[in-house]
């Protein structure tokens, strides 16, 4: 069944205070079951947490994931005309054009893992604002990347990866990192497609600049979703708090996907129960996120791409946790003496 999608920021904050728990009772059933599987108590390791995790919020003692969904959210940032990327503006566009016809990285492994994948550009020649002279989004903008983001969830999926595209946005994500867990701006960038010294110490300044520009914002989560970060952070959002109220997993992706979660993380303690950290990524201050979130990567890997990359690599991971909770035999169907 598809879920009204909230009307506006009052509703969307509203969706926030209200959000679904797992199923005690199918974790514990699943948790059961794994302690009789034909295996040493623990020996599968975080596999094992996994699939009681994801037993949990699907609700049944023994899961099989088969309808996985990779969406991938594009946009474009008014803060890149500051010269924080290695490559231009035009590039979003361009790459949305490779993710619908099939050559990019996420196509390949959305295809290795058997997920769907969903592409949405969001408003590609108009950026957002440059957050270090205005707010990168004004409410109704804002609103309506929550709402893209949201709409873009298939109830009946059983997994979610969310990924984008858009140059710019990991000095964006930078800027809501910051604004969200404080700290120096210098704390929060990277080197992102690849910036030179000078270019690593201009996105500081540009970071620090937004961050003075909306102090008056930075108590509120979701303003500085609004202010500091872009319209496919937006979107990211909506679509994990979607997936909340769908009861569907999510498996997050690098930097970028980690800042814009962790707005709701931020806005309601317990916000992301329902996600994973899929990776550590080779953004410098990836781990720092994933340390702020409590969120333990299921792969390390060096990767620094985006689109969803690192996550959806990930849903191997999840996929070979759940074939051993689930198709394993028991002591007692294999005929083995339990220890």
């Amino acid at each position: 069944m598809t879920l009204p999608c909230p009307a506006d920021i009052a509703a969307f904050r509203a969706a926030l205070a209200d959000l679904p728990a797992p199923d005690p009772e199918a974790r514990a059933q699943s948790e059961a079951h794994n302690a009789q599987l034909t295996k040493p108590p623990a020996a599968l390791g975080r596999l094992e947490t996994l699939a009681a995790w994801y037993a949990g919020w699907r609700g049944t003692p023994r899961p099989v994931l088969g309808a996985p969904q990779v969406i991938v959210f594009a946009a474009n940032h008014g803060v890149a005309a500051r010269g924080v990327s290695a490559f231009p503006p035009e590039v979003t566009a361009q790459m949305v054009a490779n993710f619908r016809a099939g050559g990019a990285a996420i196509n390949q492994l959305a295809q290795c893992f058997g997920a769907r994948i969903d592409v949405h550009e969001l408003s590609l020649d108009r950026p957002t604002a440059d957050f270090t002279a205005a707010p990168a989004m004004d409410a109704a903008g804002f609103t309506g990347a929550l709402a893209t983001g949201w709409r873009a969830v298939d109830p009946g999926a059983d997994l979610l990866v969310t990924g984008e595209m858009g140059i710019g946005n990991t000095t964006a994500a930078a800027a809501v990192a910051a604004g969200l867990f404080g700290g120096e701006a210098a704390d929060w960038v990277g080197r992102g497609t690849g910036v030179d010294a000078a270019g690593l110490t201009l996105k500081a300044e540009v970071v620090a600049e937004g961050l003075a520009r909306h102090a008056a914002a930075l108590s509120d989560p979701l303003e500085v979703l609004r202010c500091l970060g872009g319209r496919e952070l937006a979107a990211m959002a909506g679509a994990i708090l979607a997936a909340r109220h769908y009861r569907i997993p999510v498996i997050l992706d690098g930097f970028i996907c980690c800042a814009a979660a962790a707005a709701l993380h931020r806005a309601a303690p317990g916000a992301l129960d329902h996600c994973v950290a899929g990776h550590l990524s080779a953004e410098t201050a990836h781990g720092r996120l994933l340390a702020a979130l409590d969120k333990a990567p299921l792969l390390s890997l060096e990767m620094r791409l985006g689109e969803g990359s690192g996550a959806a690599l990930a849903i191997g991971v999840l996929k070979g946790a759940l074939a051993c909770h689930s198709g394993m035999a028991t002591f007692a169907e294999a005929g083995v003496a339990a220890g």
